[in-house]
This record gives C-alpha cells, sequence and structure tokens, in this order.
C-alpha cells in the first residue's frame, strides 16, 4: 500500500524528532528539511501529499517560499505553522491559499488531525457516509412504504434527493443501491398518483399547492403586504438542481423558505408554466382565453403568451400590480435584462424565465457531444452549476442582492432520466412527447400508463370529444413500433419531461432574502 508522503520544513526540524516518529508510526513517510530552498529543491523532485512549513526560517521565509512552491505545484495542501498570531500574517497566508494555519507549539495529534482533514478527507467523508446511507437505507424503504399523503412523498423525495448528493463521490455501488431505491420510489408514486390525482380536482378536496395556485397564494399576498418582488422561473428545473446552484447565491442570499409543490400534468411548459402564469388549468385557459391558448396539434409555439396571460391573472384578481415579462433565450437577452434592471426596480412584480436548463435536457438528447457531457445524473446537476456560475445570470443575482430585492426562485416542472420504451400506437395527429400521449385513437397497455379517459376531471382540454391523455411513470418512455429500435437506442438514457415521477412533479420554490 502507498504511503502518503510529507514533506516537513522547520529550521528547528531536530527538536521536532518526536513528531516525525509519531508521524512514521502512523504509516506516513516524512521528509524533513530546515529552509525554505530546500523545501523549494525537494518539490521540484518529488511530489508530496501535504507540506508543512513553518514562517520564520532564515533566508526564505515561510510565505516566500510558499509562493514558489506553488508555482512548481498549485495543487499540494501546504499547512502554515508559525509562533505569530498577527492578524496580517494569517491574511496574508490565507491569500495565498493555504490548506490550515497553526500556532506553535503544536502537538503530533493537531498534526495528524491537519493530515487527515487535508488528504484523507475524502476517504473518511466518504466511508462515514456510506456507513450513514446503510444505516438510513431501511428507514427510507419504510417511508416510501407508509407514504399515503403528498407531503409524505415530499419528504420520501428529499431524503432522496439529499442521499444523491452525498453519495455522488462515494463507492459506486451505494450509488447503485440508492438509484435502485429511488426507482421503487418511483414506481410507489406513480401508483399514488393514478390512485388520488383525480380526486385532488374535486371541489373543496384537500391538494398539494399546484401550479395554477402559485402566483395567487405565494406572489399576491406579498405584493400586497408592500412588497416588491422578482419571480425567477427556471424551466426545467429540479430539486436536485437547485440543491447544486444553492451554494452560489449563498453569498448574495439568505434562504428565507424552501418549499415543494406539485407540478400539474402533463409536466411539460405547454401545461405547466402556463398555468402559473394565468392562474388557471389548462381547460380553462382553452374556454376563457381561445386566443392564447395553442392546441397540441397546432403548429404555433405553445408558450408565446405567457405574458398575456399574467395580465389575464392580475385583472382577474383585480390588482394593480406594475409588472414586467422577459424571456431569456441566451446569453445576449440575459445581458439586456441586467442592464436594464435598474428600470425594473420600481415595479411591483418582474418575472424572469430562463429557459437554459430546458435547452439544455434537448441539446442531450440531439446532440452525442452533451450526452457524453452529462452522462450520468451527476455530470447533470455539474452542467447546471457550470451554467450558472458562468453565465449572466450570477451578475443578475448579485445585483438583486445588492439592490435588495426579494427573490421568489421557482420552476414549471422537472425531468427525468428515461430507459424503458413502451409501445404505443397514435394516429398522425398525436403530439410528439415521450411521456405523455394524447388522441383519440391511442393503441396501448392500459397495465403500463396512467391513463386518463376523462380529460376535463384533471382541468385539462379535449381536442375532440373522444380525446385520452396517457402517461409515462417510472423511468419509461413511449416509442412508436415502426422504426423502434433506432427509436429507442435514440430516446434512451435522454431527460424527458411531462409524464408522472418524483423529479416531473415535485418541484421547488424557493424564498431568497438579500444578505
Amino acid at each position: 500500500m502507498k504511503k502518503d508522503k510529507i514533506l516537513w520544513a522547520d529550521d528547528e526540524i531536530d527538536l521536532l524528532k518526536a513528531h516525525i516518529l509519531f508521524l512514521e508510526a502512523k504509516g506516513y513517510e516524512v521528509v524533513c528539511v530546515n529552509n525554505g530552498a530546500d523545501a523549494l529543491a525537494a518539490c521540484s523532485e518529488q511530489h508530496f501529499d501535504i507540506i508543512f512549513l513553518d514562517e520564520n526560517m532564515p533566508g526564505m521565509s515561510g510565505l516566500e517560499t510558499l509562493t514558489k512552491i506553488k508555482e512548481v505545484d498549485n495543487i499540494v495542501p501546504v499547512v502554515m505553522i508559525t509562533k505569530s498570531e498577527e492578524e496580517d500574517l494569517m491574511t496574508q497566508a490565507i491569500g495565498k491559499k493555504i490548506a490550515d494555519y497553526l500556532i506553535k507549539p503544536v502537538n503530533p495529534n493537531q498534526i495528524l488531525l491537519s493530515i487527515k482533514k487535508n488528504i484523507n478527507k475524502r476517504e473518511i467523508i466518504s466511508s462515514t457516509t456510506m456507513d450513514e446511507y446503510r444505516a438510513e437505507f431501511m428507514k427510507i424503504g419504510s417511508l416510501i412504504n407508509d407514504s399515503f399523503s403528498i407531503e409524505d412523498w415530499m419528504e420520501v423525495y428529499k431524503k432522496i434527493v439529499y442521499w444523491e448528493l452525498k453519495l455522488e463521490d462515494t463507492d459506486p455501488q451505494m450509488s447503485e443501491m440508492l438509484k435502485m431505491q429511488k426507482d421503487e420510489a418511483n414506481s410507489t408514486f406513480v401508483k399514488f398518483i393514478k390512485k388520488h390525482y383525480e380526486g385532488w380536482f374535486e371541489e373543496g378536496a384537500e391538494h398539494p399547492m399546484f401550479s395554477h395556485e402559485l402566483m395567487k397564494k405565494r406572489v399576491f399576498p406579498l405584493l400586497d403586504s408592500g412588497e416588491k418582488i422578482f419571480f425567477i422561473v427556471l424551466d426545467n428545473f429540479r430539486l436536485d438542481q437547485w440543491r447544486v446552484i444553492k451554494e452560489l447565491v449563498a453569498g448574495d442570499f439568505l434562504v428565507q423558505d424552501e418549499e415543494l409543490y406539485s407540478a400539474i400534468l402533463p409536466s411539460a411548459t405547454q401545461y405547466a408554466r402556463n398555468a402559473i402564469f394565468s392562474g388557471l388549468l389548462p381547460n380553462q385557459i382553452q374556454k376563457m382565453f381561445p386566443e392564447y391558448w395553442v392546441d397540441e396539434d397546432e403548429e404555433e409555439g405553445k408558450n408565446i403568451f405567457e405574458e398575456d396571460l399574467l395580465r389575464t391573472q392580475i385583472e382577474r384578481f383585480r390588482k394593480k400590480y406594475t409588472f414586467s415579462y422577459h424571456k431569456i433565450n441566451d446569453s445576449v437577452s440575459g445581458e439586456k435584462l441586467n442592464s436594464d434592471l435598474k428600470r425594473l426596480l420600481d415595479n411591483q412584480l418582474n418575472v424572469v424565465v430562463f429557459n437554459f436548463v430546458d435547452m439544455l435536457s434537448h441539446a442531450r438528447t440531439d446532440s452525442k457531444m452533451i450526452r457524453e457531457l452529462a452522462a450520468t445524473e451527476a455530470a447533470y446537476r455539474s452542467l447546471t452549476k457550470s451554467w450558472f456560475q458562468h453565465s449572466s445570470i450570477v451578475e443578475f443575482f448579485q445585483l438583486l442582492a445588492k439592490n435588495k430585492v426579494k427573490v421568489l426562485l421557482t420552476t414549471d416542472h422537472g425531468t427525468i432520466k428515461v430507459n424503458n420504451a413502451i409501445r404505443v400506437v397514435g394516429d398522425r395527429n398525436t403530439n410528439t412527447n415521450l411521456r405523455y400521449k394524447v388522441g383519440k385513437n391511442l393503441n396501448y397497455n392500459p397495465k403500463e400508463v396512467f391513463e386518463v379517459k376523462r380529460p376535463e376531471k384533471i382541468g385539462l382540454p379535449l381536442l375532440n370529444v373522444s380525446s385520452t391523455y396517457i402517461f409515462a411513470g417510472n423511468d419509461d418512455f413511449f416509442a412508436y413500433p415502426n422504426s423502434y429500435n433506432h427509436y429507442v437506442s435514440y430516446y434512451k438514457n435522454t431527460f424527458q419531461h411531462g409524464g408522472v415521477s418524483l423529479e416531473e412533479m415535485i418541484v421547488p420554490l424557493v424564498t431568497l432574502l438579500p444578505r
């Protein structure tokens, strides 16, 4: 087994013999030098896993040595050891990206702790995390079996996302165990939705907060209390994706509240996002504002009237809010939004829709290169984080915080990685979405889908009197018998939305307060 190698530079190294013997007894290889020049020479000749560097040495000081070492190897963690407690020295050392800072006299256990923290941290965390998940495995299984309400399922989903992120860098077998548990959860969740979804739309029935209730229940009360709000929608955005960008906004915003709500079915932009902005279910939009509703079989864009629908909702509730609406599809429109921000601050409500995540999921389907970059759930999250970190949206959030603006951040629906093809036959007017189908002549196995033969019962429009909606659950997707093998190989392992799963339906709504 390879020993971790330590370089210790101190002009009084002979007085540290007991420390060296202690570390060697613990299985570490220790190379000792008594000045900065020798430390630099040693780093040029071999790689060390960690370096302990005395600040006060003859010749080159510890800080000077640190700078030169980083030019040779900018990855190796360096621990500064000094007698001085001067704040300026600490600040300089931290600015040069030291791994740790110890004040003399140091005892062997302090050194050992610093080593474990800096070179054994990943292995220790991985081992501890796996032990914790093994202990939680049975509890999560019980939660899945005992979930009888949507609130229970929200707790299950939060648990699964928590462990997805914690297990991301551990033994792949642990992640595979969690995936099996997540598949079990989704399978049971589909049964739950089949049993309860239609009942939630009965008058007076208890139900989760749905897409069409978001503005009325969360946005309008804040506006009525005199607050100004930026309502930001990241299209196709999941809870796990929010959790990985959370740290990127934490420096500018406090998370006042983090809740979950249920996207309506189909969990697709045309239905869920139009419901958010109109405050209506899709069949109500079709009846009340036919000029703003585009049927599945029409070529026109399905989300081109969002600002108009928002205006109708504000007017229907007899509000007098001043508002703006912006849809950001590229960096140019993002930069323009940032430059226009001061002008928008006078509005009570500013709505901004960012479409990048949705474009990413579609690009992953169509582009082999993007498929390779986002081959796993972890990679997909990483791409989302990278976009957020390097796009104009970062500056946008910084400007909002600087101007003390309160933000409600949410999405219209999530997405799921599909793997299992289900055969379905439809006529030429049947829609193309892989997670739901609507038509009058659909041929399918009812046991494999969530079937809705009376769409009006769940607030969906009829294309004709015999329209039926079917929804895929779990990680299924619909495929036509014609060119079946090609179709399946093209769409397998792509991210899709529109159906029934925890990822698509249970989505975040976050309230952010500027620091």
